[in-house]
């Protein structure tokens, strides 16, 4: 069993890691870590959890850690929630300091030697992650993910292209209140509308 600390564990996208590997074969989440106004308290305490499961038993009564590697020990790596503007600079912090993040902030998405991995359509893109050691000669490395329009869709062309081929693709998406973030867009702005642009999404 792997120990998995997670960053930004506070945050919706934190309550959702949390939630995902609560009872996973391969992980255990053994330390949490957030912003300064939660570090110190127990994390039930803080986390305004919005999941239909109740926060898991072990994960409860952890204490909230800096968000920083000397505050995070013991764990084997680090699963990010952390907002895009913070996420850039600690991760990299976290993977001089050895650790593998696996990130879902946008911060390091389009940088050539970072992943941006989803396993069933381009798992082989993981060896980016020896060529990220050398030229940033650290031993911990990070990996992104796509943004969510973006996984949902690759997953679906994926089997089309391999058996077809695709010369292109048009696509329009329409995204939930909450993908800009929890609260995401005010809600009445919402009501009888169609919002063409939400930023940061």
């Amino acid at each position: 069993m792997l120990k998995a600390a997670v960053l930004g564990a506070t945050g919706m996208v934190g309550q959702i890691f949390i939630n995902l590997l609560n009872n996973h074969p391969w992980f255990e989440v053994t330390a949490v870590a957030a912003s300064e106004r939660s570090k110190g308290r127990k994390y039930s305490e803080v986390a305004n959890w919005k999941l239909q499961n109740p926060i898991p038993e072990n994960v409860a009564d952890l204490e909230v850690l800096d968000v920083t590697p000397k505050a995070v020990k013991d764990v084997d790596l680090v699963f990010s929630a952390l907002p895009s503007d913070v996420a850039g600079k600690v991760e990299e912090e976290f993977a001089k300091a050895g650790y593998v993040v696996l990130s879902n902030a946008s911060a390091h998405r389009m940088e050539p030697d970072v992943p941006l991995l989803n396993p069933e359509v381009n798992g082989e893109h993981v060896i980016l992650i020896e060529e990220q050691r050398r030229r940033r000669k650290w031993d911990g490395a990070i990996v992104t993910n796509p943004n969510c329009s973006t996984a949902i869709l690759t997953l679906s062309l994926k089997p089309i292209y391999d058996k077809f081929g695709i010369n292109r693709v048009i696509v329009s998406t329409m995204q939930a209140l909450s993908g800009a973030g929890y609260p995401g867009v005010a809600s009445l702005d919402i009501l009888d509308n169609v919002i063409p642009f939400i930023k940061n999404e």
